[in-house]
């Protein structure tokens, strides 16, 4: 596979085994250039070496089939004082060489390390085999003691011309091995971080590590990444290199620009455009990155994803060690500011969606709590039946019913609606249930256990702004009279066999939690035979279908009365209504909770 070397010069030899990972590539390149410059290799052809073995190894490991990541790419270099010669074996499923590669087009990312590799090597030589494919390169030794005085005048000026054409090629080389260098070691930055990203989720730890790359590859002293907070108003310090000889305030408000006089990164995100800084445009003197260096040299990229300002990004370095930024150097800054866009946004993402499934499933423990606050079962009174029904309008609500026994031929019966959906009206909701059951004294005095209830939750109440409405009912079997009181809450509706005409029972009352102490009344009326009692919230009245009708009190009062007139128990009333008010809007989503209680006399009692 390789040819010999004369006899006249004994052939050196160096091997060794790079593990298929980019990330290697470096120490072993690092270690082949140590050998060749023992056996006295000058600098240029040190460095002529040097590329075309980077390329060899990155294209060895980029192009190996994932199953065979686990062998490592094999390295040889042979040396003698005529020639040397460079092997790289790899396990990729080869390829057929070109005869002779051309410089690819500018914008190309492809076909720059075929191109380098021919002009830095001749010959080069590509062997394809089962188990592994060979890339040899040679290029001949410049020989010692050549002298120029050897030479007449012609040959001499065509000596002069070559070199000079051999120094612009190797300056060109040079420069597109430093832009496929930086390349190569920012996008091996940005894969290695994103795979620890995906192990942890920790957007502070990757974005430190992507970051201190960025200062190992634009040979950069320090790095300030602000992202935005505050409802948008502010950029607070995310992540920042160590250490600072002055702590960097912790935010930048963007609506104030008084309060950032001269800041360059309020500066870049305030006018959506990078700002670079240097001894001709130095930094400000409040400017809070002087603390890092006043004689710095950087740039301040914003962070943006479409329209949107993600952050800052802030490079520098001390011009006391270093030139400015260069256009190669900022132009990695820029790609790396907007790939931390990406991730951040990424990460927020990501974090909503969390928290969205937490908070599912928060809110879905909360309505199994709130369920299980409802009567499992109602007290037998003879004679009577009871059903109830609740329909949140999201997962958890403010509407309440319940049912006490207050002796064996009186009830209390509930019906309440707390201002407000979701979590906060469903804790006031289940407050409201426990007050009720911790005053059994008060039971058979409706508008006296409003009273009392009103001055327990005023306070809490008034401070979040938010009120309850209540309807209050005793009934007492025994006599046949219902007493019933109310807290701003809709009609009691109230029909007989005896009496068909359906009856409102609506005392005045203020809603729990307007005044600290309103004066509520009760009503007595007497319960006729056949009796059916219907205690609501105005999620049934208030209903819309699709043209806007709501479904108002009159239907309501003209169903319970045809109930009344069929004889309907409690259980099929249930069903009915609950049918009714789902035909009625069949489609859209509940704009309110749905709640109703029945107490209905059986048919034997008619």
């Amino acid at each position: 596979m390789t040819a010999s070397f004369p006899k006249t010069a004994r052939a050196v030899t160096f091997e060794l085994a790079l593990e298929c990972n980019l990330d290697a590539v470096r120490s072993a390149v690092v270690a082949v250039r140590q050998f060749l410059a023992e056996q006295g290799l000058p600098e240029d052809e040190l460095t002529a070496c040097e590329i075309a073995l980077v390329e060899a190894c990155n294209n060895a490991i980029q192009y190996a089939p994932v199953h065979r990541h686990g062998e490592p790419v094999e390295i040889k270099a042979i040396c003698n004082g005529a020639k040397l010669e460079l092997q790289v074996t790899d396990h990729t499923p080869g390829f057929d060489w070109p005869e002779a590669a051309a410089l690819p087009d500018p914008t190309c990312e492809r076909g720059r390390g075929l191109f380098l590799i021919q002009t830095l090597m001749q010959p080069v030589r590509y062997f394809r085999g089962g188990t592994g494919n060979t890339l040899v390169m040679r290029r001949g030794r410049t020989r010692q003691g050549y002298h120029h005085s050897t030479l007449g005048p012609e040959g001499l000026a065509q000596t002069t011309e070559t070199a000079e054409r051999l120094r612009d090629s190797e300056r060109v080389i040079t420069d597109m091995a430093k832009e496929l260098c930086v390349r190569s070691e920012s996008l091996s930055a940005i894969f290695r971080c994103s795979a620890e990203l995906g192990r942890s989720n920790d957007l502070k730890e990757f974005s430190e590590r992507l970051l201190n790359d960025l200062l190992h590859i634009t040979s950069s002293d320090w790095f300030v990444l602000r992202l935005v907070s505050g409802s948008d108003t502010c950029l607070e310090v995310f992540a920042a290199s160590e250490p600072f000889s002055v702590p960097l305030p912790p935010a930048l408000h963007l609506d104030t620009p008084a309060a950032n006089p001269g800041a360059v990164e309020w500066q870049a995100a305030s006018q959506r455009r990078e700002i670079r800084f240097d001894l001709e445009h130095p930094l400000a003197g409040a400017d809070p990155l002087t603390s890092l260096g006043r004689n710095s040299s950087g740039l301040v990229c914003p962070l943006f994803l479409h329209d949107r300002l993600i952050g800052t990004l802030a490079v520098g370095r001390d011009l006391s060690d270093a030139e400015r930024l260069s256009a190669r150097e900022a132009e990695v800054v820029r790609t790396f500011a907007g790939f931390l866009a990406i991730q951040c946004v990424n990460a927020q993402l990501q974090e909503d969606h969390v928290n969205g499934r937490l908070i599912a499933r928060e809110l879905e423990i909360a309505r199994n709590i709130q369920r299980a606050l409802l009567p499992k079962s109602f007290p037998c009174v003879r004679g009577f039946s009871l059903c109830g029904f609740l329909q949140s309008a999201r997962q958890v609500g403010g509407d309440l019913y319940d049912v006490l026994p207050v002796s064996d031929d009186a009830l209390l019966l509930i019906v309440a609606d707390v201002m407000g959906h979701g979590v906060p009206a469903a804790m006031f909701a289940a407050i409201l249930r426990s007050l009720v059951r911790v005053l059994p004294e008060w039971t058979h005095q409706p508008s006296a256990l409003l009273s009392k209830m009103n001055r327990m939750l005023y306070d809490d109440l008034s401070e979040v702004e938010m009120f309850i409405t209540a309807q209050l009912a005793f009934v007492d079997i025994r006599q046949r009279v219902l007493t019933a009181a109310s807290a701003g809450h809709c009609p009691l509706l109230l029909a007989s066999a005896s009496q068909p005409a359906v009856r409102t029972v609506s005392p005045e009352g203020m809603p729990l939690g307007i005044l600290r102490n309103p004066a509520f009344t009760d009503e007595t009326v007497p319960l006729g035979k056949g009796a059916r009692l219907l205690l609501y919230t105005d999620g049934l009245t208030e209903l819309r279908d699709g043209q806007g009708q709501c479904f108002g009190q009159q239907r309501l009062m003209r169903w319970l009365a045809s109930a009344v007139a069929r004889r309907l128990p409690a259980d099929a009333m249930k069903t009915e209504l609950a049918a009714s008010l789902e035909q009625f809007q069949p489609l859209d989503p509940l704009p309110d909770d749905q709640t109703f209680l029945i107490l209905a006399e059986d048919n034997s009692g008619s």
